[in-house]
């Protein structure tokens, strides 16, 4: 089954007990095939990218339920088609793209006195930005796939807000501490989700 559910991984939970993690695919496949009725209808998924709970309606054969999950995150196409690329002028080996900049006259003297000159000093900057700007992306990711799997399983869990707290404030050491008492297989996938919630020296 070539579709979106081999890509999206997930992890599924009775109680605190983990008991599937895969893709979407993969989870649906195992617990219907390992747990009965009663048990499905308590089981919780979650999605492992954003740490939200998966709305599945596991009623029916496996094939009923993965073919509802398929019309519901839409499949991949079976064939690809090789097109020609379009050929363009200018320089389509760099995929350079022209466009027009304002600056003050000190900023075009100083960028004019860098080495490439100020087309290659203002892309190397904007790289820097972009490569600066992913990492705190991934922690704020990270945080919030963590603070929503927390909130679902772990709400009620002693030290719970202090824990929060400290995952928010980048404190790896002290949010190891808060929650080592949790039920091992919550408190594993918490560790998991917030693996790029702290910056690199915590």
């Amino acid at each position: 089954m070539r579709n979106d559910l081999t890509r999206f991984y997930c992890t599924a939970f009775l109680g605190v007990g983990a008991v599937a993690s895969g893709s979407l695919h993969q989870v649906v496949s195992t617990v219907k095939d390992s747990l009965d009725d009663r048990d499905l209808t308590q089981l919780l998924i979650f999605d492992d990218s954003t740490g939200k709970q998966i709305d599945v309606d596991l009623r029916g054969q496996t094939d009923d339920v993965l073919k509802r999950l398929g019309e519901q995150f839409g499949d991949l196409p079976d064939t690809e088609v090789d097109h020609e690329p379009t050929r363009r002028v200018g320089r389509p080996k760099l995929g350079v793209v022209s466009g027009e900049v304002t600056l003050l006259p000190r900023h075009w003297d100083w960028l004019k006195g860098q080495p490439g000159g100020a087309s290659v000093t203002l892309r190397k900057l904007v790289d820097e930005a972009r490569r600066a700007g992913g990492k705190e992306s991934k922690v704020r990711e990270a945080q919030e796939a963590t603070y929503h799997f927390m909130t679902a399983m772990a709400g009620n869990f002693p030290q719970y807000e202090e824990a929060l707290r400290e995952l928010y404030a980048g404190d790896l050491d002290r949010f190891y501490d808060f929650i080592d008492d949790w039920a091992p297989d919550i408190r594993n996938h918490i560790k998991r989700l917030a693996a790029n919630a702290f910056s690199e020296g915590n």
